[in-house]
């Protein structure tokens, strides 16, 4: 084989080969913007729809270097399992000080729409998941019902801890479903029949395991369609082990908005 013939099938080769990448893109709200990432599958096309998933990371990846989102949790779940991911990704970065609310939700927001929009989203096939403190805000974004085909909140919290403020007031909606006396009915009457799977390890040091039985309980009673998956003997980072379940991409791309 000539050297000319070699680099030619190198050529095809690379140019036949899966891609996946995370893209850089910003959104403004007002006089801030926000930074965020987006994956997109291997050969991603704008010649279909393609369902959109969004990914709220925890507390340790907060900051405004649009790097650490994508470190822990599903970032690097996709390294090992991609092919699996058949849809674009999107990846705000939370701010030091702030949580999964107020501001915070809505640049989320802001970056899931301009991603369903310049990546050819399927607004049928909207997801949402996230991880401790992420895993929190997927439980209270699953409040907007119509949005999102399915919620995936892992290790998240619901109830307050007393000795926990949040670092700044929430919004009215959120401060209802907290403050009632029941919050995990609160919130499993708002979150309705969406179509929920959430995960917790039983040694959860930061988050206790009878936050997410408590909510899974709570959407049962109210009739809701929940999935729950419990580790044994697993700590904090149950996202690891949920990522990396072979039925969850396949159950999240079953779900579609009505």
């Amino acid at each position: 084989m000539t050297r000319r013939s070699a680099l030619l099938i190198l050529i095809v080769l690379l140019a036949c080969a899966p891609r996946s990448r995370f893209l850089e893109r910003s959104v403004t709200l007002g006089d801030q913007e926000y930074r965020y990432r987006v994956w997109l599958p291997p050969h991603y096309t704008k010649l279909h729809h393609w369902p959109v998933i969004l990914y709220l990371h925890g507390s340790g990846e907060r900051g405004d270097d649009n790097l650490r989102q994508v470190a822990m949790g599903l970032g690097p779940g996709l390294e090992r399992f991609g092919d699996r991911y058949k849809s674009v990704i999107v990846f705000p970065q939370c701010q030091l000080g702030h949580e999964w609310y107020g501001e915070m939700e809505l640049q989320a927001m802001a970056a899931l729409e301009n991603s369903i929009r310049e990546f050819h989203g399927d607004r049928r096939r909207v997801y949402l998941t996230g991880i401790s403190m992420g895993g929190s805000g997927a439980w209270y974004l699953a409040r907007h019902r119509r949005k999102f085909a399915a919620v995936v909140p892992i290790c998240g919290e619901i109830a307050r801890d007393p000795t926990d403020p949040f670092p700044t007031e929430p919004p009215p909606d959120i401060a209802r479903i907290v403050g009632a006396p029941d919050p995990y009915a609160a919130l499993a009457q708002v979150i309705g029949r969406t179509p929920v799977w959430a995960f917790h390890g039983t040694d959860d040091a930061e988050v206790p395991v009878t936050e997410s039985r408590n909510m899974v309980e709570a959407l049962r009673r109210n009739g809701g369609n929940v999935t729950y998956t419990e580790y044994p003997g697993i700590g904090h980072d149950s996202w690891d082990l949920a990522y990396a379940d072979p039925g969850l991409a396949h159950w999240l791309m079953q779900q579609r908005l009505r």
